[in-house]
């Protein structure tokens, strides 16, 4: 099976399910997916998106982006929650062409992953008692969905290598991110020629911060978000099969 799952307008849509984790199981297909923003949805991408069965979704992004962007499309068979997990706004767009861009995003996520602890817990909370497939997003799908992902697929017990590898697929949606920068802002110039990309060594840096300051991003979880052993025994006993 392959992870990505075509859409018309979304980009970045994709199973997260396949990799090798804890004591020799196998991360579900078809239970959890990440994907760039799902209001993007509608007619026959909202028919797909329908198809799958999602009864879940989780948005990332701040109210700001909600009430200027749009949601999901309601239905009654879905739950909404939106967490919003960073809690300072940067425009990636002005990043300066002269800084070390991925060691510059690794700080960023850094940041969220200390300021959005609380948000943080509370989603993994409800990926690991949701009913059915869910989806979480933010605008790209790229840097807070990735760090929900490797949150997630961490305590599943898969490796840094996929991790990083997971992370790195929105490389192949970067150029169509890039189209949707341009369409939405009109005569403004795009400064930081790393807009879209998604690089293994930004997740790897990432990772190794949490290595740093927590021991590992097992241990970020349990004693910066108060993850628990009951709660990682959920998400497994859910999301894994032998």
């Amino acid at each position: 099976m392959t992870s990505h799952v075509l859409f018309d307008r979304l980009h970045n849509f994709r199973d997260v399910g396949g990799y090798s984790a804890h004591d020799g199981h196998t991360v579900r297909w078809g239970l959890l997916y990440r994907s760039d923003s799902l209001a993007k949805l509608e007619g026959a991408d909202w028919d797909r998106f329908l198809a799958l069965g999602v009864r879940t979704v989780i948005d990332l992004r701040y109210p700001w982006e909600i009430e200027a962007k749009g949601r999901v499309p309601h239905s009654d068979e879905m739950a909404y929650f939106n967490f919003s997990i960073e809690h300072r706004p940067y425009d990636q767009a002005e990043i300066d062409p002269d800084v070390d861009p991925w060691r510059y995003l690794a700080d960023r996520y850094a940041e969220v992953a200390d300021d959005g602890a609380k948000e943080l817990r509370h989603a993994l909370e409800v990926i690991a008692s949701a009913d059915g497939p869910l989806v979480f997003h933010c605008a790209s799908g790229k840097d807070r969905t990735g760090l929900v992902a490797v949150l997630v697929l961490s305590l599943l017990g898969v490796s840094e290598d996929d991790i990083a590898a997971d992370f790195a697929l929105t490389e192949l949606a970067t150029d169509r991110l890039i189209a949707d920068w341009h369409a939405a802002h009109p005569g403004r110039t795009l400064r930081w020629p790393g807009y879209g990309r998604a690089p293994a060594e930004v997740i790897r840096l990432f990772i190794a911060d949490l290595a740093a300051r927590h021991g590992s991003v097992h241990g970020y979880a349990t004693s910066r978000l108060g993850v628990d052993d009951e709660l990682i025994a959920k998400l497994r006993d859910r999301l894994l099969m032998s």
